[in-house]
């Protein structure tokens, strides 16, 4: 089953008809006998409308139950199974409620469109992606309902519902839109005539583009060649003279005689770069068109009028634009000049404008050869061997007494022909192969030293021998070509591997591939350049080499990446075959920068979610966790205060014990949630110091009820210093004692215990309560996560949090283990300071005393932690 097609109906605003000319052409298909229905179309109770749908079949809507309401979407499943051949999709730039089958309603098409269902839409110019900015600062309000353009231009018919202001005004006052107690506000406000009038001329344009584009993909399809008039397009062949902005103004006025004209001013360069062009010049010529509306082509050609009337016929021009030769008379004498070569090739199809200038006729320097593009020293060094090559060869065999014969004399001479042709080409050749053919007449075939020959044997030899030459010429300069391309393509294969790569791999490194392109193409520097629009100043998004250019126009090779990227590239003028791949870089380059850009949006996205989520989180906590003991608190002192009841000593002294408990249980509470918020805000700083574990252990079991039942210690005293923040391993040590203490069944206490690991020291904290399955070990470190049914009275969910970010900012790492025959084991590994204070011996299993003092963990100074939750 093929894909089916899309047909959208585009309005200027809301009004114009979209949706009734949507219904009409439903009525006019089911006459011809097409399965058409309805899947989703909002009449919004506009009566002419609701009487379209009349007689159409509407396919059941799907309700979604959201925040307490339910809302009706197009059921996509049902439209499916019903398969019709065609289906109405009222407001294409729609978003579903959360919970249907995709966010936007225009997936929902893709997905109907794959099935094979043709799709019949609407949508508003407003709602396309490209234009939000500029519809906000025409109608000051911003449209929160987007489709991407490319949605848009991907669909096979646009038709246009085109409306007056005038007439959608008249429309609105009959009530024929909004109800009348809405009329005054929009027509007073979104409805205004100019903001009606730009919005027309947005979707005029934009469909006007959307045709252009279907008009050159029809003509690139069939190969057609010839100008279309259909628009006004003028090109101004440039020099770089100081003409050219004459002929750009002349260019402009004759644009403006016609709707819709557009200018574009192009500069042909030779390959090799020889150019009297200044490009100070061609840079206020850039910006001369570009603020006249037009734009500016930088194009590499050896053979200009070719290369002008190619890009003129490229661009479906209708008139070229040139400037008076300024060739003096006797210049003439190498070629008719461009500007008569252009007006003889160009055909009936292309008017060709010659405008006078005061630059006319004052002199320009000679052309440039067309085999310059092999280089002055080649070109050089091939008449040099054409010419001065056989004049040598003459002289040394004259000066030889051996007679070497015709034929030897003859291959000879063709060996420096085939020199010749290696070296400089064709030209240099010929010219070898001529002299040699006279020289070979003179000197070698009687009668010798004249320019006659006795034998017709050796005329018809020499004639042989002229005719070898050229060809071998002409074959040997054909292979330097072919070995040339096939080199140059190889080198390109190679760089579009590279890119491909590149792009498989996920490369990030925006200035290495900046780099590649300079090393590639032999520049000093290389640079790519963004703005945010067209009148936006250029900035710098990656650059590599000294003295990068800042704009496009001030570089020797600038190369458009989109519609508001540049590559641009100081040290040579490149050729036109390197562009193309030049333009692979630049568009692999845009890639890396958007990627790295949707990555640091993506991080700020995420770190924006988890603060949501822990803002979240807190609120529920305060909403339970930290009221329940300022609840209790509260009660306990209302009932001391009380006046009516009189309290025994043992009654006070348990009220007081309450109050206790909850004040202790809110500064845990509180301590923690200031913990977690030090550690997401990166205000932890470990004083590093080396410590022993027992010397810290024992003082963070202080809160732990009954530590002397509850917890089993066993650290050797063999075991290395550590090198630590004792406050936070302390605070930490706490948190998962406690956590332990709390999950373990009564009768079984906690060991905590250590052992020396290579270069690092393991604390255990060993529990036999229910355990933690592998796939909720991690999530346990999270914050505001309790794990199982722990009740919410166990506090908020953050003491393993709060104890892996202080231990990851010491450097260590915490982690979970089953312990062996039921139960959890946290593991605690940190760095050892240096071998044992003391000599070895047996552990010694101790019992932590009743009381000390706490110390408060050292987190005031600010450096971001290195925490998973830090």
């Amino acid at each position: 089953m093929g894909r089916g097609k899309l047909r959208i109906y585009l309005g200027s605003a809301p009004g114009v008809g979209k949706t009734y000319a949507m219904l009409a052409e439903a009525h006019r298909r089911i006459e011809r006998g097409t399965d058409c229905v309805v899947a989703f179309v909002e009449h919004h109770k506009r009566p002419r409308t609701e009487v379209m749908l009349h007689g159409l079949e509407q396919v059941p809507r799907g309700e979604i139950e959201y925040r307490g309401s339910v809302f009706q979407e197009m059921d996509v499943d049902a439209v499916l199974t019903r398969a019709p051949a065609v289906a109405l999709v009222d407001e294409l730039a729609h978003t579903n409620v959360p919970g249907s089958r995709h966010a936007k309603r225009w997936q929902d098409v893709e997905d109907l469109l794959a099935a094979g269902i043709d799709v019949v839409s609407t949508v508003n110019i407003q709602h396309l992606e490209s234009l939000g900015d500029v519809v906000e600062a025409i109608t000051g309000v911003r449209q929160r309902e987007t489709v991407p353009d490319e949605v848009v231009r991907r669909a096979d018919q646009i038709e246009l519902v085109d409306m007056s202001p005038q007439a959608l005004r008249r429309r609105m006052a009959h009530g024929n839109i909004y109800k009348p107690d809405k009329v005054d506000a929009a027509l007073s406000n979104y409805f205004r005539p100019g903001n009606l009038t730009a919005l027309r001329e947005l979707a005029l344009l934009w469909v006007a583009d959307r045709a252009d584009e279907y008009l050159q993909q029809y003509r690139g399809e069939h190969n057609i060649r010839s100008t279309w008039q259909a628009r006004e397009r003028i090109v101004v062949g440039l020099t770089g003279g100081p003409e050219g902005r004459t002929l750009i103004r002349r260019a402009a006025r004759l644009a403006e005689k016609g709707a819709g004209g557009e200018v574009l001013a192009v500069y042909i360069a030779r390959s090799d770069g020889l150019t009297a062009a200044s490009p100070k010049e061609l840079a206020v010529q850039r910006t001369l068109v570009e603020d006249l509306g037009g734009t500016f082509h930088h194009v590499i050609g050896d053979d200009v009028p070719s290369a002008l009337l190619e890009f003129a016929r490229g661009v479906n021009a209708t008139q070229i634009v040139l400037g008076s030769s300024r060739r003096k008379t006797w210049q003439y004498i190498f070629g008719p000049g461009v500007g008569a070569t252009v007006a003889r090739e160009s055909g009936p199809d292309l008017d060709v404008h010659i405008v006078t200038h005061e630059e006319a006729a004052k002199g320009r320097g000679l052309p440039v050869a067309r085999g310059a593009r092999l280089g002055r020293s080649r070109i050089l060094g091939g008449w040099l061997v054409g010419v001065g090559g056989p004049a040598l060869l003459a002289l040394l065999l004259t000066h030889v007494d051996s007679d070497l014969g015709l034929a030897n004399d003859m291959l000879l001479f063709l060996t420096l022909t085939v020199a010749a042709a290696l070296v400089g080409g064709l030209l240099p050749a010929l010219a070898a192969a001529a002299f040699g053919s006279l020289l070979l007449n003179y000197y070698f075939t009687p009668p010798r030293h004249l320019f006659t020959v006795a034998d017709p044997k050796n005329l018809v030899a020499i004639v042989i021998f002229f005719g070898v030459a050229v060809s071998v010429a002409s074959v040997v300069d054909l292979a330097a070509r072919r070995t040339h391309q096939a080199a140059r393509l190889r080198a390109e294969s190679e760089i579009l591997s590279f890119l491909a790569g590149s792009v498989l791999r996920g490369d990030t490194s925006l200035e290495a591939l900046l780099e590649r392109v300079r090393e590639t193409f032999a520049m000093e520097s290389v640079a790519l350049l963004e703005r945010e629009s067209d009148t936006s100043p250029w900035t710098c998004a990656g650059s590599v080499g000294p003295h990068p250019d800042g704009r496009p126009e001030d570089a020797d090779v600038d190369v458009p990446v989109g519609d508001h990227m540049a590559l641009a590239l100081t040290g040579r003028v490149l050729p036109a075959e390197d562009r193309r791949v030049l333009a692979a870089f630049g568009a692999q380059a845009a890639v890396v920068v958007d990627r790295r850009r949707l990555q640091s949006q993506a991080e700020q996205a995420r770190t924006l979610a988890e603060g949501n989520r822990i803002r979240t989180a807190l609120l529920a906590a305060v909403s339970h966790d930290l009221r329940t003991p300022l609840a209790g608190i509260k009660a306990a002192v209302s009932s001391l205060r009380s006046e009516d009841v009189d309290w025994s000593p043992e009654d006070q002294a348990e009220l007081l014990a309450g109050i206790e408990a909850g004040a202790d249980r809110l500064d845990h509470l509180v301590g923690n949630l200031l913990d977690m918020s030090r550690l997401q805000t990166g205000t932890v700083t470990p004083l590093i110091r080396e410590i022993d574990l027992d010397e810290v252990v024992p003082m963070a079991l202080v809160g732990v009820p009954d530590p002397d039942l509850s917890v089993d210690l066993d650290i050797p005293e063999s075991l290395p210093m550590v090198t630590v923040d004792k406050g936070l391993l302390e605070r930490a040590v706490a948190n998962i004692v406690e956590n332990a203490v709390k999950y373990s069944p009564p009768d079984e206490p906690v060991l905590v215990s250590a052992s020396t690991l290579g270069e690092r020291v393991e604390l255990r904290v060993v529990d036999r309560g229910p355990g933690v399955p592998d796939e909720a070990k991690e999530r346990i470190f999270a914050p505001f996560q309790r794990y199982g049914d722990a009740p919410r009275g166990a506090g908020v969910g953050l003491g393993l949090a709060v104890a892996r970010g202080f231990v990851e900012a010491m450097g260590g790492t915490l982690g979970a283990e089953d312990t062996p025959g039921g139960g959890l084991t946290m593991v605690l590994t940190l760095r050892a300071a240096g071998p044992a204070p003391g000599p070895p011996g047996r552990p010694s299993t101790r019992t932590a005393p009743a009381a000390a003092g706490p110390e408060a963990a050292s987190a005031d100074n600010a450096v971001p932690q290195r925490g998973r939750h830090a």
